[in-house]
C-alpha cells in the first residue's frame, strides 16, 4: 500500500472509521465514507474502486470479509496498523516536513510541556538527517 497516494490515506482513514459499525461495512460505505473524507477531489469514488482497494487491505491482513456476507470488519491488528500509519503521517511527519523548510525558528510556547520539548528535539534531530540527506539545508 503507498500512503503517498490520497485514494489510500481516504481508504485507510474510511476503514478506521467504520472499524465501529456493528455489522462490519459493505464496498457501499466504504466509498460513501471515503468521499466524504476526500472532499471533493474523492466525489469520483466509486463502490468498485472500493472493492479493489479492499482487496489490497485484505491481501495485507488489514480488514477480512465477514463469511456468509458481503460485508467487511477491520482486524484488531490492522487498525492498530491503520491508526498508526494514519497519526504518524498526519501528526508527526507533515509537521516535521513543514517545520523543515521554515527558514526561522518558531518562537516556542510560553509555557512548554514535555511534549513540546520532544517536538522541538525530535524537529533538530530530523532537520540534521535532512541536512546529511540534503534533502534540507
Amino acid at each position: 500500500l503507498d500512503f503517498n497516494k490520497p485514494r489510500t490515506r481516504w481508504v485507510a482513514q474510511a476503514v478506521a472509521a467504520l472499524a465501529l459499525a456493528p455489522r462490519g461495512f459493505t464496498t457501499s460505505d466504504l466509498a460513501g465514507q471515503a468521499q466524504r473524507l476526500g472532499g471533493p477531489p474523492a466525489s469520483s469514488y466509486t463502490a468498485r474502486q472500493a472493492a479493489y482497494d479492499l482487496k489490497k487491505f485484505r491481501g495485507k491482513q488489514l480488514v477480512r470479509r465477514i463469511e456468509g456476507t458481503r460485508r467487511y470488519e477491520a482486524l484488531p491488528t490492522g487498525l492498530k496498523t491503520l491508526a498508526a500509519l494514519i497519526v504518524l503521517r498526519n501528526h508527526v511527519i507533515k509537521p516535521l516536513l513543514a517545520a523543515a523548510e521554515q527558514t526561522t525558528p518558531a518562537r516556542g510556547a510560553q509555557h512548554p510541556t514535555a511534549l513540546d520539548h520532544h517536538y522541538a528535539a525530535l524537529r533538530i534531530e530530523m532537520h540534521s538527517v535532512f541536512h546529511e540527506l540534503g534533502i534540507a539545508a
